[in-house]
């Protein structure tokens, strides 16, 4: 897969070099505090995490990709589209863009920047139809950088007990 580079970033495939940024993401609660699931403890949890994203470029060709400040090489999270085969509210087999930062990273328009760039790569150069997002209700962060890319909210949901709201965009072209 090539990458991508928008103002301040570089979008590429994860590697397992990128272990140590994933552990830091990973590790931390609240980065965790609205997804459902427990913080990593060892870093091995975080490769594995890599090599399943791995497997998915090979199954499905997309998963999340690594985000990488152009100024520091820094890998400050992942960001992108993924195929979900859940059923997630009366979908599945859909096209999902997701984001997770750092979390001194929050807060800098790096999950709005990304997406961006996914959602145009997503319409552009794979074709999709459309793509989906949800994120908990409570999460405002989350919800702002859908808004911010141009996704509809379509509506409230419940998800594994969890309260959650569904967004949508069709392909302008």
């Amino acid at each position: 897969m090539k990458s991508i580079e928008t103002e301040r970033l570089i979008l590429r495939e994860l590697l397992p070099t990128d272990d140590i940024g994933m552990f830091e993401l990973d590790s931390n609660p609240e980065v965790h505090k609205y997804l459902g699931n427990k913080p990593v403890t060892h870093i091995d949890e975080s490769r594995a995490y890599i090599e399943n994203i791995r497997l998915q470029y090979l199954d499905n060709g997309i998963g999340r990709w690594a985000v990488i400040l152009k100024e520091t090489n820094e890998f400050i999270g992942w960001s992108g589209l993924k195929l979900n085969k859940d059923l997630v509210n009366n979908h599945e087999n859909f096209y999902e863009i997701g984001y997770r930062f750092i979390q001194k990273h929050w807060g800098k328009g790096f999950g709005t920047e990304s997406s961006i760039a996914f959602m145009e790569y997503g319409f552009n150069e794979m074709k999709i139809d459309t793509i989906y997002a949800y994120a908990d209700s409570g999460n405002s962060g989350s919800k702002n950088i859908l808004e911010k890319i141009g996704m509809q909210y379509v509506n409230s949901f419940v998800y594994d007990g969890e309260d959650e709201v569904w967004y949508e965009m069709k392909n302008p072209r």
